[in-house]
């Protein structure tokens, strides 16, 4: 069965804290009417602190949809390869190993996607499958995942790398004044993360086994992006915060089906959009609040970085040591539409440590280009992750 292995992730080295945040609100926003509930708002996020891709003073300005889009294109070039090569070594396996890239964003636009920059600069087979995900926003790291893994079930020996680069931050607009739209610049954050499905032998991380989408009907504008020509206006609903009442059932019914029950999980990796998301699935599912631990931290420490969200929080399990081997788990992306992307998944113990290849492996990797695997591991420290690959 495929096998997600431990994420690499980066984030930028400019920092907001949530005091700065709320100190921009009341100088920038003196005079909005709703003010004191905007505040309120950003305070009950849970948000502490959050990585920019530029100084604020930067980002507060507004050069137009083509410059932002051009430092978009820029900044994701100079940090992607970095946290591409460390996700690789984590998998234990060489660039031209890969069958499938995914790259997923909703935070900028490339066309041909970036998919085609890595696959030229980094050394990936002219043949590697192309799978850009655009539009789908926050879930699309779920999506992700479940591509991959219908991908590696269809072609048992492959591995795919999935790539997120969220840049929220190039979407602020100042002349969005609505509640929605405050609420979100004290929200959402930047950062990159990288990680392998891989298919055969080996891999220590989560044995993927099933699964699924949902889609609430009736709810595609609670969750938005306006297009003008100033950009993207993020477009929020006040009924986002209360949507785990309609996808938790989907949860449960995707664990049932798998002959599991989802309130009984040894490990959940969900999407954090918000305190109250992971409040009302500790209730929905009749879970302790500890069971999104990795979730909440990241929240806390780095904001919502959309689909980047449980890359991060996975990474933050394999820094806590993992869990034992066989204990079940969940994943979960949640979005526009409004969408959740699932997975069900046991933990898994195999394969030899990175850098040391599978004697298949090795003999794969021979044949492909003489190269043996990347070496190195660990999470990246705020700030690294920058420049071009090594």
């Amino acid at each position: 069965m495929p096998t997600l292995c431990r994420p690499a992730v980066a984030v930028p080295e400019h920092v907001i804290t949530r005091e700065e945040t709320l100190d921009l609100a009341r100088v920038t926003h003196a005079d909005h009417p709703q003010l004191p509930l905007v505040l309120r708002l950003i305070e009950n996020t849970g948000v502490l602190t959050r990585h920019i891709v530029q100084p604020i003073e930067e980002t507060l300005r507004h050069p137009g949809l083509t410059r932002r889009n051009a430092v978009y294109e820029a900044e994701a070039k100079a940090r992607v390869p970095a946290v591409v090569s460390r996700a690789l070594a984590n998998a234990n396996l060489d660039r031209r190993e890969i069958d499938l890239i995914v790259y997923v964003s909703c935070t900028g636009f490339m066309m041909p996607s970036l998919t085609a920059w890595l696959i030229n600069t980094m050394g990936f087979r002219s043949d590697t499958r192309q799978l850009p995900i655009a539009q789908l926003g926050c879930a699309a790291g779920g999506t992700a995942v479940n591509r991959a893994h219908d991908f590696v079930s269809a072609y048992p020996e492959s591995n795919v790398l999935i790539v997120s680069c969220e840049f929220c931050s190039l979407l602020y607009q100042p002349t969005d004044l609505g509640v929605g739209s405050l609420l979100s610049n004290g929200l959402f954050g930047d950062a990159i993360s990288c990680a392998v499905v891989r298919g055969g032998e080996g891999g220590t991380g989560v044995r993927l086994e099933r699964n699924g989408s949902h889609l609430v009907p009736d709810t595609e504008d609670w969750i938005s992006y306006a297009v003008r020509e100033t950009g993207f206006h993020f477009l929020l609903d006040k009924r986002v915060p209360g949507t785990m009442s309609m996808l938790a059932p989907a949860l449960l019914t995707l664990a049932g089906e798998h002959g599991w029950n989802a309130s009984e999980l040894d490990f959940y990796i969900v999407h954090a959009g918000g305190p109250r998301i992971l409040d009302d699935l500790c209730r929905f599912l009749e879970v302790e609040p500890a069971m999104f631990r990795y979730s909440r931290a990241t929240l806390t420490e780095r904001g919502n970085i959309a689909s980047s969200v449980i890359f991060d929080a996975l990474d933050r399990l394999f820094e806590d040591g993992g869990v034992e081997d066989g204990a079940r788990g969940l994943i979960a992306g949640f979005g526009p539409g409004i969408t959740a992307e699932s997975a069900l998944g046991r933990w898994t113990v195999g394969g030899p440590a990175p850098g040391e290849a599978l004697p298949a492996q090795a003999e794969r990797a021979g044949r492909v280009n003489g190269t043996p695997p990347g070496k190195g591991v660990g999470r990246t420290p705020a700030g690294a992750g920058v420049g071009a690959d090594p």
